[in-house]
């Protein structure tokens, strides 16, 4: 394996909402290159065992080592709950950063050792309790509740982020906080920013909202800068790699990046 500065960001994700993360990636460090990975064949990861999950997750690992990436994202809060460990030792020596421990530093920072902190996510990512560990792992005193939000998945993929549905389903289940102040509110999926401006006018001004995908981003330039190997000569560029249905998953990914996506390829890493 052989890496420099000019090698690629490895980027993946079950399927195409990791694309919030790469678009911020793409926004603060313009002059980067990316491969990004959507494992569109095997979506939804959320609903298998955290064993698939983690085999899934190492031979996307190793089909992005073999391009000799210089890091590895993983733009996916399933696979950041159930085989970031997993991926990291097998990305040895390349370093690792995870959307939740991303969010979750970001969050911790924002509110205080004593302060609330409120978490909406996917049914999976909920369930395993991930983000709260993260979180009391950097501030123990600090208060973290959750609540899953199952159908914004699906709106944030048909186009849906302000209309009266939209609007209702995201005060549904942004009611859960109601009576519970908050200081922080983390998006804890990567579908979830596309929903941020219709959040921001539900929430109170006071309550700062945690896109995960600009921690990344943050997290990123930090440590590619920190081991000297952040590339400054740009344009950058990105290439997109799927596992199945490349024409469904360019209309989406035009939708999310807001740009043309020139290019896709299929490639299989079963």
């Amino acid at each position: 394996m052989s890496t420099r500065p000019s090698s690629a960001i490895g980027v993946f994700d079950s399927g195409i909402g990791g694309l919030t993360v790469v678009k911020s990636i793409r926004h603060h460090l313009p002059e980067e290159h990316i491969v990004y990975f959507g494992d569109t064949a095997r979506v939804p990861y959320g609903i298998k065992s955290t064993e698939t999950v983690r085999e899934y997750a190492l031979q996307i690992t190793d089909f992005l080592l073999s391009r000799d990436v210089k890091m590895i994202v993983i733009a996916c809060n399933t696979v950041s709950a159930a085989a970031e460990t997993q991926v990291r030792q097998r990305a040895t020596p390349i370093p690792v950063i995870g959307v939740v421990e991303a969010g979750a530093r970001v969050a911790a920072e924002h509110a205080g050792p004593h302060g609330s902190v409120g978490i909406i996510g996917t049914l999976a990512t909920v369930a395993s309790g991930t983000y709260e560990s993260s979180i009391h792992a950097i501030q123990p005193g600090l208060k973290v509740r959750s609540t899953a939000c199952p159908l914004l998945v699906p709106l944030a993929e048909e186009g849906w982020l302000d209309n009266e549905v939209a609007m209702l389903t995201l005060r549904h289940y942004l009611s859960e906080f109601d009576g519970q102040p908050l200081d922080a509110l983390i998006l804890g999926c990567t579908h979830y920013p596309l929903f941020k401006e219709s959040i921001r006018t539900i929430l109170p001004e006071s309550v700062t909202i945690i896109d995960a995908a600009d921690a990344v981003a943050a997290r990123v330039d930090a440590t590619l800068r920190a081991s000297g190997m952040r590339h400054l000569d740009g344009p950058g560029s990105l290439e997109c790699v799927v596992s199945d249905k490349p024409q469904r998953f360019q209309t989406l990914a035009e939708r999310f990046l807001g740009r043309p996506v020139d290019r896709i390829d299929v490639v299989s890493v079963a």
